[in-house]
């Protein structure tokens, strides 16, 4: 059994299907990774553990971690979290996406009629098809081609796969390997999500870094657009993950977003 990595003394929550990193406390928010694994988005959780509950989930599959043969979908895995945020009876969520977790996220916001999400952070997110604007073959790129597609500084991220460690490597296959299973067919979006998103009333704030060649700006001002109260913010010098090439940028508006729309605090 897979249990949460507990950093501050909340009950640790069992669970057969994933582990959750938890640290800080206040109001809860879930960050989801994206293909790269939870890795690519433990510098959000770490900025925002000062003033918040961060529950960072491995998506099952992902690092070795077990996936029940059953679970194959991104729909799967959004109906998953819902379940968990209502099993630990949590409110006031904010959900931040990246990539393919920004997918999730989006998904978990059109299915919660419960209200338990109050905010949506989504990062160069995947999930939606917008005419004209194609998601990258993923898949299809070597690691240059990754380098070249999903940073701005394509010289300063990449890594030659023949100088890591032969586990690393493992792990990177496995992951994208899992990957396929959730988001190879049809590839990477749900035909339906685009037009679902309109029901989605809570503040959203939809981030894009300016170089991004696998989802490109104009794919994510389509995705801002679907909902009813976004607010569409493009990073400069920034690609796929601005979070991680341009941390100070990207992390002041999310700042910005999360004060404005914090909740009152209750005097009960």
């Amino acid at each position: 059994m897979m249990t949460s990595t507990n950093t501050t003394g909340h009950p640790a929550f069992p669970d057969p299907q994933f582990l959750v990193a938890d640290a800080g406390s206040g109001r809860p928010v879930l960050i989801l990774h994206g293909g790269g694994g939870p890795m690519t988005v433990t510098s959000i959780a770490a900025h925002l553990a000062s003033a918040a509950r961060t529950l960072t989930p491995t998506h099952p599959g992902w690092n070795g971690t077990t996936r029940p043969d059953e679970l194959t979908s991104i729909d799967g895995l959004a109906r998953l979290y819902l379940s968990f945020l209502n099993d630990q009876q949590l409110h006031d969520v904010l959900i931040i996406g990246s990539s393919i977790g920004g997918w999730i996220a989006a998904e978990m916001a059109a299915r919660d009629t419960a209200g338990v999400i109050t905010g949506l952070i989504l990062i160069d997110a995947v999930g939606v098809e917008v005419p004209g604007e194609p998601i990258r073959d993923f898949f299809g790129l070597d690691a240059r081609g990754v380098a070249e597609y999903a940073w701005h500084d394509s010289e300063r991220f990449y890594t030659d796969p023949a100088t890591m460690p032969v586990e690393q490597r493992a792990r990177q296959k496995a992951n994208m390997t899992t990957m396929r299973v959730f988001a190879g067919d049809p590839y990477m979006h749900d035909p339906t999500l685009l037009a679902r998103l309109h029901g989605v009333q809570v503040p959203t704030l939809v981030l894009w870094g300016e170089s991004d060649r696998i989802v490109t700006p104009a794919y994510g001002a389509a995705y801002a657009t679907a909902f009813a109260h976004a607010r569409f913010e493009v990073i400069e010098q920034a690609g796929h993950l601005p979070h991680l090439e341009k941390p100070a940028a990207t992390f002041a508006l999310i700042d910005e977003f999360v004060q404005a729309h914090a909740q009152p605090v209750s005097e009960h």
